[in-house]
């Protein structure tokens, strides 16, 4: 009877863990299979580069590099037509590349970057601030093909960087044939302005996140909301910087 019951445990544990194979196995294949499913054209941003600024700490300017594709991101994704691929994964992306914060993409690596988080296209660029000259480019690339599709650029005033960021993303809509954004949506995007210092304190969160420097990414986004209180970038980074 006792082996029996050791032979009749055994099999129901086997059966168990068969399952739980399978069922973890299916769920990695759901989250494929989903993003796959999804018919909206991906969008993966890069890290822009500088393209040689002066004026200001060159720790700024390396922030800037994340700042600017974070900032692009979120104004990008406030489209609903669109799938934007989130920051971590391309920076997961880049470091399995090796591809540091001082490398610079070519068409061609920026499409495989892109086509591995499942993006349609790709955005690169650069930016150079001369004493507050400030100067964004930013190209469409195609991630199939590694062809540029298009490039745009702005030229304003660093104190208004974040205008440019925003005119930057509704030509990117654009150029990626996205509609407009619906009307409240608009609104409320248009009706927010960023000082450029609370956009850098955010820039320097990302540099200190991804350098693994809790404490440090934790003061910089506390220092953003200092200054503006309702940035929601900041708000919805400090805590994931608090929950990690």
């Amino acid at each position: 009877m006792m082996r029996d019951t050791d032979h009749l445990r055994s099999r129901r544990l086997a059966v168990f863990l068969s399952l739980a194979l399978v069922g973890s196995g299916a769920a990695r294949g759901l989250g494929a299979q989903g993003r796959g499913q999804d018919g909206r054209p991906g969008i993966a941003v890069m890290p822009f580069d500088n393209g040689g600024s002066y004026g200001q700490d060159k720790e700024n300017f390396d922030a800037l590099q994340k700042g600017i594709a974070g900032m692009l991101i979120s104004e990008l994704a406030a489209n609903p037509a669109a799938r934007v691929v989130e920051r971590t994964e391309i920076q997961k992306l880049l470091e399995e590349q090796n591809l540091g914060a001082t490398s610079r993409l070519d068409p061609q690596t920026a499409a495989k970057v892109g086509k591995r988080a499942g993006a349609r296209y790709v955005i690169t660029g650069a930016f150079i601030d001369f004493y507050g000259d400030f100067r964004l480019d930013a190209r469409i690339v195609n991630a199939e093909t590694g062809e540029i599709v298009k490039v745009e650029s702005d030229l304003m005033q660093r104190e208004h960087l974040f205008d440019i960021i925003r005119n930057m993303a509704t030509r990117l809509m654009k150029d990626t044939n996205l509609p407009p954004l619906p009307k409240q949506a608009s609104d409320q995007r248009m009706s927010r302005q960023i000082p450029t210092e609370a956009l850098t304190f955010y820039s320097k969160a990302l540099l200190y996140q991804d350098r693994g420097q809790k404490d440090k990414a934790i003061e910089m986004y506390q220092r953003a909301l200092a200054v503006f209180p309702g940035y929601a970038e900041a708000q919805q980074g400090l805590q994931r910087v608090k929950n990690s």
